[in-house]
């Protein structure tokens, strides 16, 4: 018997025979970081444009060269993950990206216990519902605990909610 397949274009994409639309988006990943460096490389490879932002001079990037300024690379085009919550940076950058026209603002950190960026953005004098439109935590609930995984359900959340579907980030 043969099976006779209904053409879909997603199909075509999913099988390499097309290639995939461009996101039209941008994922920033601020701070050095071993995630920061999965997430870009998962991000270049699921159609982002890729942006790596280190405020410090004196933190190496690694293979990856990080743009100084995010004035430079922020647009509503933009997702921007923090991929570190311990930095002392973490207010003014936030403070800074909430002003911005950035699409959507996450950091890192466990859903546990409230984030370090509250105190930090309540102590710059940030209103508490600009507060509330910083993501935490960010992901699909996976239960990750390594870089790659973190990594992974971070983008895997970016791509759920590009698509507009629900994708699990309730924990």
């Amino acid at each position: 018997m043969t099976h006779i397949h209904d053409e879909d274009p997603a199909c075509d994409v999913a099988h390499g025979a097309s290639p995939a639309e461009e996101a039209g988006r941008t994922l920033v990943a601020v701070f050095a970081s071993p995630v920061a460096g999965h997430l870009l490389r998962f991000g270049d490879e699921l159609g982002f444009r890729t942006v790596l932002f280190e405020p410090d001079p004196g933190r190496h990037p690694g293979d990856r060269p990080a743009v100084a300024r995010l004035d430079d690379v922020i647009n509503a085009t933009c997702d921007v993950v923090l991929t570190d919550h311990h930095r002392d940076e973490i207010g003014p950058v936030l403070r800074d990206l909430l002003k911005s026209p950035a699409r959507w603002i996450g950091i890192m950190g466990s859903p546990r216990h409230e984030g370090p960026h509250v105190r930090a953005l309540t102590e710059l004098g940030v209103a508490p519902e600009e507060i509330a439109r910083v993501h935490r935590p960010i992901g699909l609930n996976i239960g990750s605990r390594t870089p790659p995984e973190i990594a992974l359900a971070t983008v895997a959340g970016l791509i759920a909610d590009r698509n507009g579907r629900p994708g699990g980030f309730t924990f």
